[in-house]
């Protein structure tokens, strides 16, 4: 869900509640069910419903409102809907139907900020960073979590999650995505829906499509091939609907080639359902519905978050539009079935939600801050450490650490994702206060865990503020920690320097060579100070036990694994576009080029490479072979720990072809947890369309016959072992899955 600021008739709302209100009352006692039969299918648990219901109950499942009351639209939320929360659609008693009340979003379950009162949740890192894990047990896990902790709120819908790739570096809600790679966002991003809705609630997956920048989100106008778009974009929502099977796809703001991606017949008939045969059902981002007959038709069913469009679309002129055979009685049918489908198939009637309590069991909350402590530890990528500056020795005497609130707790993203913390906002007035506010820290203080770890040592902090006095602090430090932070969010877009941090890391690395730099960041940043700083650790949001994770890997408790699902530039010019984002037209002249394609198809070296992260311990690869057969490819090694602590690895396996829209592709991936002097023999199969190029005309996905390249590397400029494989020319249809 993603908030919009936009005008509305007043009296508009009054005829959308006459509308939802009409069909029912609480006091109607249920009618005989003859779909409470677990052994249909979902599909015909829909139609049974489907034939008891009245129009005006259908046209119920279809319109949505905002959970939380909004005075500047002068709107009173339902009474029914869970106060704070991001929406919610009335249920049918008279059928047993239950209500839909849905949460923000994939890092957690998130207060909006007009609340008087906030839920104090369990947050995880920061979507991009349970990607950087490149582990999808993890992100199962981490969903099952935040899933778990919805349905606990009494929340049966999940606003999670968002696999739109990072073409733009700058967008303000790249910490809610999954990196710039369709391969590893979908099967991370899918991995997490997964978990999620393995509590028997609804997961979405958003922002559907190519919506990839904040600034004009509302009108602005992506301009891209349709087939670039098939092999990019598309391609990270196809991958991560197959691994997950999400009850709603989300589709966004912005236009697509001219039209609104909400009522867009090709990306929300052709593709979701016609291509891929997707069954679930399309809601609206909150705001993103822009007309009534053109978004039904063309495949919205759920017209989300009111009063945040200009009118109740689907609430009264939808009912208009059915009587002047503009939407057809039929189509309504379709809308109704399909959520329907859902709620049956992901068990929000068999496993109806019954509380909605403000406050959790602190034990629960403990056991979860355990979960997001780990996948923050895991997503911790360590970008650089000469002279093995770390792991820090808990002997260690005089640590200064500097900047970042490091004191207080550790940053997150903004917007309304935000989950709100137990203990609150532990440094406030660090930002705006409003929307897109407020800039959160959670309180997990990295100075306090840092002093837990190094019982003996001086420990002080400065807050950076005055390079020079940071600078003479640190220089007779045994080491000095420098945190440096990029707060991120929703409706704006971020620069890629770290403003007057960069001098401060600059002046504390010249005075102390031994400095290691802490990122706390919604995405990439510029590291013009990397050649002065001993380490660089990118922390990105870590979420609710982040200042442990942080402090775990620092002293080797935990060793780093993390390896970066987006590359690094050095500068501006390095990027597709350098001057955006901008307003009106973006045209994706790079196509299918996205992040490290780009950077080898121009051959030029970003700072820090796609997959790129280092370990306390070293790995070694042999043996690589690659077998095609049977349509596919095989492709099998050993991966060896060759250094003295146990660690991971992430074993990468890029593709290279002729004619690609850039010289390889990531073509498989696996994370390996290894003790010092192990090995493991890994088998990997390519997803074959990471071998193909798709065919418009023909509408599928065709491999070339010929020799191709399989690397193995550390990441996608670190390769270890490249063979050759002979394929075949294969054909497969539209909709192929593994």
């Amino acid at each position: 869900m993603t908030i919009s600021r936009r005008a509305f008739a007043a009296p508009l709302i009054a005829l959308a509640f006459c509308l939802a209100a009409a069909p029912v009352t609480a006091q109607q006692a249920p009618a005989a069910q003859p779909w409470a039969n677990a052994g249909l299918d979902p599909d015909a648990l829909a139609r049974l419903v489907l034939a008891q219901m009245t129009e005006d109950e259908k046209l119920t499942l279809v319109f949505g409102y905002f959970g939380t009351d909004f005075p500047g639209k002068d709107f009173k939320a339902p009474p029914e809907a869970r106060p704070g929360s991001a929406g919610y659609v009335p249920g049918i008693p008279r059928l047993g139907i239950p209500a839909q009340w849905q949460t923000d979003a994939g890092i957690g379950v998130a207060t909006q900020g007009g609340a008087a009162r906030k839920r104090e949740r369990t947050a995880l890192p920061s979507g991009l960073a349970t990607t950087a894990t490149w582990d999808p047990d993890l992100a199962f896990k981490g969903g099952a979590m935040i899933g778990a902790e919805a349905r606990a709120s009494g929340f049966n819908v999940m606003l999670a999650g968002g696999v739109d790739l990072m073409r733009e570096p700058r967008n303000g809600r790249n910490f809610e995505y999954g990196g710039e790679d369709p391969l590893l966002a979908g099967t991370m991003v899918g991995a997490q829906i997964a978990g999620i809705q393995s509590n028997h609630i609804i997961s979405t997956v958003k922002h559907y499509a190519i919506n990839d920048q904040e600034t004009d989100r509302d009108t602005g106008n992506s301009i891209i091939d349709p087939v670039a778009a098939r092999m990019s974009d598309l391609l990270a929502f196809q991958i991560a609907i197959e691994k997950s099977n999400p009850g709603s796809v989300m589709c966004s703001y912005n236009r697509v080639n001219g039209t609104h991606a909400c009522e867009h017949p090709w990306l929300l008939t052709q593709v979701l359902r016609k291509d891929w045969g997707w069954q679930g059902f399309v809601m609206s981002d909150w705001g993103a519905t822009h007309s009534t007959v053109a978004a039904a038709n063309a495949g919205l069913e759920q017209d989300s978050g009111f009063p945040f469009d200009k009118e109740p679309y689907f609430g009264a002129p939808l009912k208009a539009a059915i009587a002047k055979g503009e939407v057809s009685p039929a189509r309504l049918d379709e809308m109704t079935t399909r959520i329907l489908r859902s709620m049956f198939a992901h068990g929000l009637f068999d496993h109806p939600v019954t509380e909605a309590p403000m406050d959790l069991a602190p034990e629960m909350l403990a056991k979860h801050a355990d979960v997001t402590r780990a996948d923050a530890e895991d997503a911790t990528v360590l970008l650089k450490n000469d002279r093995a500056i770390l792991p820090l020795s808990p002997s260690v005497k005089s640590i200064v650490v500097i900047g970042g609130h490091a004191d207080k707790g550790v940053l997150a993203g903004s917007g309304s994702s935000l989950v709100y913390p137990v203990g609150g906002n532990a440094a406030p007035g660090s930002g705006p206060a409003a929307w897109p506010g407020p800039v959160m820290y959670y309180p997990s203080s990295p100075l306090e865990a840092i002093k837990r770890q190094a019982p003996n040592a001086r420990v002080i902090y400065i807050d950076g503020s005055d390079p020079a006095a940071a600078a003479a602090a640190a220089k007779g430090a045994d080491v000095a920690l420098v945190f440096a932070t990029q707060w991120a969010g929703e409706s704006f877009d971020v620069s890629l320097t770290l403003k007057g941090q960069d001098a401060l890391v600059s002046a504390v690395a010249a005075a102390n060579p031994k400095t290691v730099v802490v990122l706390e960041t919604g995405g990439p940043v510029f590291t013009p100070w990397a050649d002065q700083a001993a380490g660089i650790l990118e922390a990105w949001y870590p979420g609710t036990a982040g200042g442990d994770a942080i402090a775990n890997v620092l002293f080797g408790k935990v060793n780093p694994s993390g390896h970066l699902p987006a590359s690094f530039p050095r500068s501006l010019d390095q990027l597709p576009k350098p001057s955006e984002p901008n307003t009106g037209d973006t045209t994706y002249s790079e196509g299918a080029t996205v992040g490290y394609k780009w950077f080898d198809a121009k051959g030029s070296a970003p700072q820090f490479a796609f997959g790129h992260g280092l370990s306390y311990t070293s790995f070694a690869y042999s043996g690589l072979r690659a077998r095609a057969a049977d349509g596919s490819v095989t492709v099998s090694f050993t991966v060896r720990n060759t250094g003295k602590r146990q660690g991971k690895d992430v074993a990468q396996v890029y593709v290279a072809g002729s004619g690609w829209e850039a010289p390889k592709r990531l073509g498989a991936f696996r994370k390996l947890d290894l003790a010092p002097g192990a090995s493991t023999q890994v088998t990997l199969a390519i997803d074959p369309r990471l071998l193909a190029v798709f065919d418009g005309p023909a509408n599928a996905w065709k491999i070339a016959p010929g020799t191709y390249q399989v690397l193995l590397g550390h990441s996608s400029r670190d390769i270890a072992q490249t063979v050759s494989v002979n394929v075949p020319a294969r054909t497969l249809p539209v909709g192929w899955r593994p």
